[in-house]
């Protein structure tokens, strides 16, 4: 399924700072869509609607996310 058909809303990418442990497996997984902050280390959503050329690296990164912090809209 690509990206943008996920749920109601047209697609892209959620991210919850207030969960997100500053892993960096998001950043690992699609660099250029995700990116951590210089402060605390937290998650950044650079891109929230990649292209489907990164749907696998973004699907990945979702589930690498250890606190859950990150989902498909």
């Amino acid at each position: 399924m690509a990206l943008a058909d996920r749920g109601s809303g047209g697609g892209g990418i959620s991210a919850d700072r207030d969960r997100c442990v500053g892993a960096g497996q998001c950043v690992l997984a699609a660099p250029g869509v995700f990116d951590q902050d210089e402060e605390e280390g937290l998650v950044l959503v650079l891109d929230g609607s990649p292209p489907e050329s990164r749907a696998a690296a973004v699907r990945l990164a979702v589930r690498a996310c250890p606190s859950g912090a990150l989902g498909l809209r």
